[in-house]
């Protein structure tokens, strides 16, 4: 007999008691993951993952008062395999920005139900990305500027086949070698994409896509 799957070991840090109790319940309950230690400050957060063997932090850094992001960078850097979700109210796009250079890719609101927790606990589990779609739309704000001449939008279904491996996480030369071609004609693709429907990145990009309904959000984990 094939023993169960040990429960994903979740330790949330928030100083918010109704949050707290309600997200720990609704965890346990679940049976894939265990929240145990609830964290109210820095110095318990590093105690708890220090003697605990935590694979996901849940945290809302305003409200536990942690003075920078340069203590949520340490945080990381002590624990280089620790997943983290933040929790947050709101956030505006330099906000969402500064977490993401940090490397923090999973940001939900406080507002999210059961179904977009799991969601993203399952996102942060695989390595994969999630946002709330509230922020989702604050972070990834489309130049929606039309090129001079030249209608947006009109992709051929090569470019559009490219954009969906893009939304997948490939890389260049993943994308070459899963069609056949050249590397360069994949960078020759990408550069006609990102003219086509003025967008200067692979966020804006994806947050076009997403709103023309190319890609599914919630199958990408974006």
């Amino acid at each position: 007999m094939i023993p169960p799957e040990k429960p994903v070991r979740v330790l949330i840090a928030d100083s918010q008691f109704l949050i707290t109790e309600s997200l720990k319940r609704l965890l346990n309950d679940e049976g894939t993951y265990m929240a145990g230690t609830i964290a109210t400050g820095k110095n318990e957060i590093i105690k708890s993952l220090t003697d605990n063997e935590v694979s996901v932090l849940i945290i809302d850094p305003s409200s536990i008062e942690l003075n920078s992001n340069s203590e949520i960078k340490e945080i990381r850097e002590n624990f280089p395999k620790l997943k983290i979700i933040v929790l947050t109210n709101s956030a505006s796009k330099t906000e969402l920005h500064e977490l993401n250079s940090l490397g923090i890719t999973n940001i939900i609101l406080k507002t999210a139900d059961k179904e977009e927790i799991f969601e993203a606990l399952s996102a942060v589990v695989k390595g994969k990305k999630y946002y709330s779609n509230e922020l989702l739309e604050t972070l990834f704000e489309v130049n929606e500027k039309k090129n001079s001449g030249e209608e947006t939008g009109q992709l051929t279904p090569s470019e559009m086949d490219i954009v969906r491996l893009i939304a997948e996480g490939l890389t260049t030369k993943e994308i070459a070698s899963r069609k056949y071609i050249s590397f360069h004609t994949v960078i020759s693709h990408r550069k006609n994409i990102f003219r086509k429907l003025g967008v200067s990145s692979v966020s804006e990009l994806l947050m076009y896509a997403i709103k023309s309904g190319w890609i599914n959000m919630i199958e990408y984990h974006i």
